[in-house]
């Protein structure tokens, strides 16, 4: 069995400076409820890992509205006015990545692997400061693999073990962020006595704890 957590014990396995990955799609499948209790504990420095940057009173916006966020890896943040005002004036630092590749950094540290290589981004300047590597005439981005120390998991149904399974497009990155962080939360949707193995997404060896309370269904 998983362990079950509640939102004080969670607070308790945060502190400054650490990177987490954060599912969801414009929030489609964020897990609210633990991004309000990281904004709760006041944790600081936070490196943020996930698809986008939310809106300021959304997802992980809520996080970079309060100040908790020193840098942001996404693949946007046209959706979150102050992310792109904070950037300009210098207190946060974003890094843009495009969204495949965004993807495949994080499925290839789940897997161990060092990198991936990808032909996006050449000439432009997403390319600055990278190995180019040419495979039979070809030429590629060395992009290395990314992973983080903590995975916030929404969107799922999780069972008594930890195994998930996803709701719909709440699937997105929920995934892959739960294969490349050294702990894994889970904040899900709904919890079941079991899931049909057919269906699982998320084995649960993956699944550290899952919290429980107000914010299941």
């Amino acid at each position: 069995m998983r362990s079950f957590i509640n939102g004080e014990k969670f607070k308790a396995l945060l502190k400054d400076g650490m990177s987490l990955m954060v599912g969801g799609f414009l929030t489609n499948g964020t897990p609210e409820g633990l991004i309000d209790l990281v904004v709760e504990s006041k944790v600081k420095g936070l490196t943020i890992i996930c698809n986008d940057g939310g809106y300021p009173e959304l997802g992980v916006g809520k996080l970079i509205a309060n100040g908790q966020v020193k840098k942001l890896i996404a693949s946007h943040i046209g959706t979150n006015p102050v992310a792109g005002e904070l950037m300009q004036s210098g207190q946060l630092e974003v890094e843009l990545v495009p969204q495949g590749t965004l993807a495949e950094r994080i499925r290839a540290y789940g897997a161990g692997l060092g990198g991936i290589l990808t032909p996006t981004g050449l000439d432009t300047i997403v390319e600055e400061g990278k190995q180019i590597i040419e495979v039979k005439g070809i030429k590629y981005l060395l992009e290395e693999a990314l992973g983080g120390d903590l995975a916030l998991v929404g969107g799922a149904i999780a069972d008594g073990y930890g195994n998930l399974r996803y709701n719909k497009t709440m699937r997105n990155f929920n995934p892959i962020i739960a294969t490349a962080c050294e702990t894994v939360v889970c904040e899900p949707r709904k919890i079941v006595d079991e899931i049909d193995p057919e269906n699982v997404i998320t084995p649960h060896p993956f699944v550290d704890y899952i919290l429980v309370g107000e914010y299941n269904d």
